[in-house]
């Protein structure tokens, strides 16, 4: 029998945001426009796999962001301990998604390769590639890679029965998101593929962005890998999640959600 997952969202930082600031065609007069920061984890009966770990509160602060919780110690919210996590899929090396690796003592990191080329090479010493990376967080995967703990991925690839990634450009060229297969169908986790619901429904790319035409490409993919279910999409960034899928349990409202 094929695995299933399910699959929560765990919100572990916030900050004020404004339209202008999020779309590559924004409406200098735009208003208000929050960002969450999101973790996910996809747990089956025999495998618990992080997708993406989030900053530090020492990252959060440099930047003005609003720190709620340490990513991997919030996965004990849900039972799990970081230790127990076999994989952690790295959708890209933004400050937000690659930090924290050293909480996750057992896994296997998986990541694009051309990510990790871009993040150390050439494009780095523009302001406008190189701010969004944290170097201590880039040093830290180039050591876990020479400790043989990460694994390239070239394009789609399987991590599990289950779990796939795939290739989504655009926002950084080697960016990946990620699709599982859940009790309600496959689901998937688009990251910063689309950073929030309006940027896939309006295929409206966000504003830090690489490459325009991989962006909207990106949108394609997503769509078609959630078999054209835009109810099956998560995006990377939107309060809106919040809003849309229940709490594992009461207490966790606003801070876990159930996506499966």
């Amino acid at each position: 029998m094929s695995a299933e997952y399910e699959v929560h969202a765990i919100r572990y930082a916030t900050r004020d945001g404004r339209r202008d600031h999020m779309f590559v065609d924004a409406d200098p007069h735009d208003g208000p426009m929050p960002m969450d920061y999101f973790v996910w984890v996809a747990r089956s009966a025999d495998r618990v796999v992080a997708i993406d770990s989030g900053f530090s509160r020492e990252v959060a602060e440099r930047r003005g962001r609003t720190f709620l919780r340490c990513p991997a110690e919030s996965l004990r919210l849900l039972g799990i301990a970081p230790e127990a996590v076999s994989d952690v899929i790295l959708t890209h090396l933004h400050n937000d998604h690659a930090g924290n690796l050293d909480r996750y003592p057992n896994a296997r990191f998986h990541l694009q390769e051309r990510e990790m080329a871009f993040a150390t090479g050439r494009h780095m010493r523009f302001a406008c590639c190189g701010r969004a990376y944290e170097l201590d967080q880039v040093l830290e995967a180039v050591r876990l890679n020479y400790a043989g703990r990460v694994e390239f991925h070239a394009g789609e690839d399987e991590i599990a029965d289950g779990v796939t990634v795939h290739p989504g450009g655009g926002h950084t060229p080697g960016l990946q998101f990620v699709r599982v297969r859940t009790r309600r169908g496959w689901l998937v986790l688009a990251s910063d593929a689309s950073h929030y619901y309006e940027n896939i429904e309006a295929m409206r790319p966000f504003r830090l962005v690489f490459d325009v035409g991989a962006a909207l490409d990106s949108f394609q993919a997503v769509r078609r890998l959630a078999g054209g279910d835009i109810g099956r999409v998560i995006p990377g960034h939107d309060p809106e999640v919040m809003r849309r899928y229940p709490a594992p349990r009461p207490e966790l409202e606003g801070i876990v959600a159930r996506l499966d």
